[in-house]
């Protein structure tokens, strides 16, 4: 029998998905908006995407038994305190902190694993969370001097930790629900809460001018949309692992952007503690069969 080739190259696929991921912190600095609206209207119009692509599978949710309803509920509203906390980091520490402590993720669904799921940690996962935090804390270290860079680790932190939250919640409901239902339905969930947020905090949800829509609009549609679709087509034709790791590839992208467009350089520290990070997530994934990938 002779084997189908994929109809895009899954490699060249998964460069794509990292190039589209490390647009996210960009396009956020050069809005003007509040997090929460950011956040907010990011995912209302990446549930509105992900609905058009599963208009045959939508009705998946209503074989959900109230339980998982509850886990669904859940998954939405960790999903939304990532992307706000993780949104509003943007705006008090670098590119390059934010999303490197944001994408430690990871780590945390190993530790949350082993806490909830009763799922073992090995000799390696273990010396990579242990280096991944020697990482993060040599990168705080950096900011000990500047208290707003200081408090933007910590929202990010926050942001690693709610999304690590929603990927161990999604385990169980993705053996019930296809991919497009399940992140239209945890979009649109996250979207509520954030707007809902950002009303009851007296922000206003319309009067923005078209440029504030069009980032919005992008947010949902490159990293959101192209980004982690890419990921997901990889993933039928590459290892769990090797797409799971390739999130290490997004705060370099988004340095390196952050370098170019709003000549920001990360501090020595930064780079130190990064890579630490990094080697320690790297050292922890690769020695699963398969993390799920992060969001932004």
């Amino acid at each position: 029998m002779v084997r189908s080739e994929p109809p895009l190259n899954p490699k060249l696929a998964l460069a794509v998905g990292i190039a589209a991921v490390s647009t996210a912190s960009i396009l956020i600095r050069f809005s003007e908006s509040n997090p929460l609206i950011i956040a907010g209207y990011r995912m209302a119009f990446a549930s509105l995407l992900m609905s058009i692509l599963s208009v045959g599978s939508l009705n998946q949710i209503r074989g959900l038994s109230d339980a998982e309803r509850a886990v669904l509920i859940l998954s939405g509203l960790s999903l939304a305190v990532h992307f706000g906390t993780w949104t509003a980091s943007l705006e008090y520490t670098s590119v390059a902190a934010s999303t490197v402590i944001v994408d430690s993720s990871p780590i945390f669904v190993v530790l949350l694993s082993y806490l909830v799921l009763g799922e073992g940690v090995n000799t390696r996962e273990a010396a990579g969370i242990a280096i991944s935090f020697l990482g993060a804390s040599i990168i705080a270290m950096g900011h000990l001097d500047m208290s707003s860079n200081l408090f933007g680790d910590f929202l990010a932190l926050v942001g690693s930790i709610s999304l690590a939250v929603y990927l161990v919640a999604g385990r169980r409901l993705r053996g019930k629900l296809d991919l497009a239902p399940y992140t239209a339905s945890v979009y649109g969930i996250s979207g509520i809460i954030l707007l809902l947020a950002a009303s009851a905090a007296g922000i206003p949800l319309a009067g923005y001018p078209l440029r504030e829509w069009t980032i919005f609009l992008a947010l949902a549609l490159i990293p959101s949309g192209l980004g982690h679709n890419s990921y997901n087509y990889a993933l039928k034709y590459l290892k769990a692992s090797v797409v799971s790791v390739s999130i290490l590839g997004e705060p370099i992208g988004a340095s390196i952007l952050a370098a170019i467009l709003l000549r920001e350089l990360p501090r020595v520290t930064t780079v130190i503690g990064g890579a630490l990070v990094l080697g320690g997530i790297y050292a922890a994934v690769t020695s699963q069969k398969g993390v799920p990938n992060g969001n932004r």
